[in-house]
């Protein structure tokens, strides 16, 4: 999306610049959450707030319609569909050099550094097979790596072929059997997802979830009336999760006297949602992790009403199972692993299935994920973990901060990495304004160097 609005910037004068995308994947565009093949995985927003054009509203649907003959049922189309479209998009741009000038190149393979000058002012990129790119920006658009492991008690089940670390890795679930019972860890929309593949699959074993609070993610609904936006009125300002909290339940008990549903009230608050987190101090940030994020992500990532009518069926018609608790250890077996639960003190459950796949979300805390090309970054000093282990520590315009907090001025980031600037950060109403202010920063900081004759 960065490139895309790249090449669309407006100016009296060309821009004298190469967009280099460096995407290992086969095809640049759709990343990891749209490359999936299968036309169950739903996307969780309908796709009339799809448009990857904040100004263009109608740009997807658009689309779909000359491009699909997909019927999207309630508005929710497929993730592949999703996927298809960002790759046009995409290949538009390395076809042909924008009308401002800006030329895009695709490399179909992974970074292994990026090494900063000695005075701060660019960087060269090294690629897996020794290309050198000197850059004079340079953007980490790294999107989610695969999940922590679930327990760090015993070590020997990650190297078992029916552990699952990475359900979205290529092939990571075709050794599935048609008989053979599977254990989910987690109970989010990663698991939702997977109920619905091993559904189309025609899968028969039992599956047992394991989470913490057994919550699912609610399901969209849109009948009724829509409610007044509140922010500005009663949220402006407020500086503890406390306070939000109670405004929050006193307009879901208003909501509820006029017969409208408690989502039209959450939804009422989406654009405010980098401000309530910025307005808050980090004790009340961290505050809201310990005690309100997990019940927070069930009300507000929530499912498509045919993808959560799946899942309630497979409970009611006994294939899926659930137990509550915290993974403590997973040890390989002769029937599968054995997979250890423990609710608050009570006695600890051994549940053992002949697959076990890991979907609590992905890793966000950067002091851990290594990725060459962050820990290069993070042992040289340009690249700060936040405090809250969230992402990445940044600018208002997502230049990377180092040590000392000092702005980069040739490395910056957007997407899941900016959480800690504004929790919610993964979804594409939030990434496409990040993108189009992002291009626009660059584009600023370009027209400088093009005037300053550099």
């Amino acid at each position: 999306m960065l490139a895309v609005q790249l090449a669309r910037l407006a100016g009296n004068h060309p821009y004298p610049c190469d967009v280099h995308l460096v995407e290992p994947r086969p095809v640049p565009g759709p990343g990891l959450a749209y490359t999936a093949r299968r036309p169950e995985y739903l996307l969780n927003v309908r796709s009339q707030f799809l448009s990857a054009f904040p100004d263009q509203p109608d740009h997807f649907q658009n689309w779909l319609r000359v491009t699909s003959q997909e019927v999207c049922e309630h508005g929710f189309c497929s993730r592949q569909s999703y996927g298809r479209y960002l790759q046009q998009l995409v290949s538009q741009l390395l076809e042909w050099p924008s009308m401002n000038g800006i030329r895009c190149y695709w490399h179909n393979q992974a970074a292994r550094a990026v090494e900063v000058s000695p005075s701060g002012s660019s960087a060269t990129v090294r690629l897996m097979d020794g290309t050198e790119l000197p850059s004079t920006y340079v953007v980490l658009a790294l999107g989610n790596f695969p999940p922590p492991y679930p327990t760090t008690s015993s070590t020997e089940y990650r190297a078992y072929p029916n552990y699952h670390g990475n359900p979205w890795a290529q092939g990571a679930l075709r050794n599935i059997g048609t008989d053979d019972t599977v254990l989910l860890i987690g109970t989010g929309l990663t698991a939702v997802d997977i109920l619905l593949g091993l559904q189309a699959d025609g899968h028969q074993g039992l599956v047992t979830t394991v989470s913490g609070h057994g919550r699912w993610p609610a399901a969209h609904q849109f009948e009724g009336a829509t409610y007044p936006d509140f922010y500005a009125a009663d949220l402006a300002g407020v500086d503890t999760v406390l306070d939000v909290l109670r405004v929050l339940r006193r307009h879901v008990r208003e909501a509820q006297k006029q017969g409208i549903d408690w989502r039209m009230v959450v939804d009422t608050l989406r654009p405010h949602l980098g401000q309530i987190w910025a307005t808050w101090p980090q004790p009340e940030q961290a505050r809201f992790l310990r005690h309100l994020a997990g019940i927070w992500s069930v009300l507000r990532h929530r499912s498509p009403p045919r993808n959560a009518a799946i899942v309630a069926a497979m409970f009611a018609e006994g294939q899926v199972q659930q137990a509550i608790g915290r993974v403590k250890n997973i040890e390989p077996a002769a029937n599968g692993l054995v997979v250890t639960v423990q609710k608050g003190q009570q006695p600890v459950q051994q549940l053992t299935a002949q697959h076990v796949i890991t979907c609590t979300g992905p890793l966000l805390d950067y002091s851990r994920i290594q990725e060459s090309v962050v820990v290069g970054l993070r042992e040289t000093g340009h690249l700060q973990p936040d405090a809250l282990h969230l992402g990445i520590e940044t600018d208002a315009h997502g230049a990377l901060l180092n040590a000392t907090g000092q702005a980069s001025g040739v490395l910056f980031t957007l997407g899941p990495s900016r959480r800690p600037a504004y929790f919610e950060s993964t979804a594409v109403p939030e990434l496409r304004n990040q993108a189009v202010a992002l291009a626009q920063e660059l584009g600023q900081r370009l027209r400088v160097t093009v005037d300053a004759g550099i």
